[in-house]
């Protein structure tokens, strides 16, 4: 908890959804944040005789929710969207590999910052990024992105990516754009020397993450994993995404995607795979028996015409279950609080139908369902007192969202709520709609001129 000295920040008046084990919720209600920690929630006014008190935060119109987690993005494709529009993924990857094999530092941090911001503005307080793209020469790609989180202020996983299967050995991307065996493990070593903190208010945490069956060699995920656990820290990767990976998983490996993970110690606890589209009964119940985390990823499964993952059934079943953006090369529009939305609407178009999620379970996967999927439920993901100050004001007076009576309801299954203030670590990032930590102006600016510059470079390539 934080000490009685530190400093408080008192919100009131506000609808609160805390998303905690039994779902409480309060239509008019306080929180109290002191320090970087949740102090009190409750229902009613907040507590009287606090000490110092250093701003009060007359919440009335708005619903409080934990901070939106992310727990799925490759943040470089920002400077490529729009491209491959009408491609399933392995079509897609083609078309756009040969590009992303030429991005640099410059490149990657300015994407980062494109990335971060439209998240953070739209209600993240805890992004993640798979980067998995490190062509020679390129710089400090990882550190890049570590430092432009830094400056936007979320808190942030990089999930050190790494591909050692390229054309020539039957892989997708170009040769040039893979890392050797040896060069993959040590780079990720280093990187979570350098950049991991196991802390309970940790603002980084690395991940250890080869892409995905098609792009890695066996040898890459077994020692991959062993790396991870000798490091204490969590795997990721893709996983089950379309039918042409089951299909190629078959053709290499003699099995589907769920048995080879399993094969090469990729099942547990401490793993969450993305997509996950096309699990069988078989694959569903592996994943709950282990508690393998899956990162829906609804908008870009339906922009890659993937398919429909059964998250009813996986939820049913007691998998841990996030949400995820995806790369903006194929959710273009890079949000996470529209996912809430589209979680909800495209799993009713499943076996379930109306009955497969529900508003509040679409604001669980958003939040503690990703927290859970990160390692990091035990701090965030809920509004309760000790757990870290991440939470988000949503407006919920003005036209948009004023004649629906139930708040959570206007948030999941009405338009795109306004942020009015969102909280890191009990720091402001968001007021009104805008960041506060970084000029929305410029990085558009730069993010602009770094796709155009990408653009040239592949071009004459």
């Amino acid at each position: 908890m934080a000490p009685s000295a530190a400093q408080r920040i008192v919100i009131e008046n506000c609808a609160i959804a805390t998303v905690d084990a039994g779902d409480t919720e309060y239509a008019s209600g306080h929180l109290v944040l002191a320090g970087n920690r949740i102090e009190s929630v409750g229902a009613g006014k907040a507590p009287e005789g606090l000490e110092n008190v250093v701003r009060r935060i007359d919440a009335s119109g708005h619903l409080a929710t934990p901070g939106l987690v992310n727990t799925h993005h490759h943040f470089y494709q920002w400077i490529t969207r729009g491209l491959a529009t009408d491609h399933n993924l392995f079509d897609w990857l083609v078309a756009l590999y040969p590009t992303w094999a030429r991005i640099d530092e410059q490149m990657t941090y300015a994407a980062a910052q494109g990335s971060l911001a439209m998240m953070a503005r739209g209600g993240v307080t805890t992004a993640m990024d798979h980067h998995y793209v490190y062509p020679h020469g390129s710089g400090d790609l990882s550190g890049s992105i570590i430092r432009a989180a830094a400056g936007m202020g979320v808190r942030f996983t990089l999930a050190r990516g790494s591909m050692d299967r390229s054309e020539k050995d039957g892989g997708l991307p170009p040769d040039f754009a893979v890392e050797t065996l040896e060069d993959a493990l040590a780079a990720t070593e280093e990187t979570v020397k350098q950049h991991h903190d196991a802390s309970f208010d940790a603002m980084t945490q690395v991940a250890v993450a080869p892409c995905s069956p098609f792009s890695v060699s066996t040898e890459l995920m077994r020692e991959g994993a062993e790396l991870a656990r000798r490091l204490g820290v969590r795997l990721h990767t893709h996983g089950s995404e379309t039918v042409e990976e089951e299909k190629f998983c078959h053709e290499l490996f003699g099995m589907g995607p769920t048995d080879y993970f399993e094969s090469t110690g990729w099942l547990g606890e401490d793993v969450w795979m993305a997509h996950c589209v096309h699990m069988t009964d078989s694959d569903i119940a592996a994943f709950a028996r282990t508690k393998t985390g899956v990162a829906h990823c609804p908008s870009s499964n339906a922009r890659l015409a993937a398919g429909i993952a059964r998250v009813p059934d996986m939820l049913q079943a007691g998998v841990p279950v996030g949400l995820g953006v995806d790369g903006t090369a194929s959710n273009e529009s890079g949000e996470l609080h529209t996912e809430l939305r589209n979680a909800l609407l495209i799993n009713r178009l499943g076996a379930h139908r109306e009955a497969a999620l529900n508003a509040r379970q679409a604001l669980r996967l958003g939040t503690h369902g990703g927290a859970r999927v990160l390692g990091r439920a035990g701090q965030i993901g809920s509004l309760e007192p000790g757990k870290l100050a991440d939470l988000v004001l949503w407006k919920m007076d003005t036209l948009a969202h004023a004649s629906i009576v139930d708040p959570v309801t206007a948030l999941v299954f009405g338009a795109a709520a306004p942020v009015t203030a969102s909280f890191v670590n009990g720091r402001q990032i968001v007021e009104n709609g805008r960041l506060l930590t970084v000029d929305e102006d410029a990085v558009a600016a730069t993010t602009r001129a770094e796709a155009q510059r990408l653009a040239r470079i592949a071009a004459q390539a």
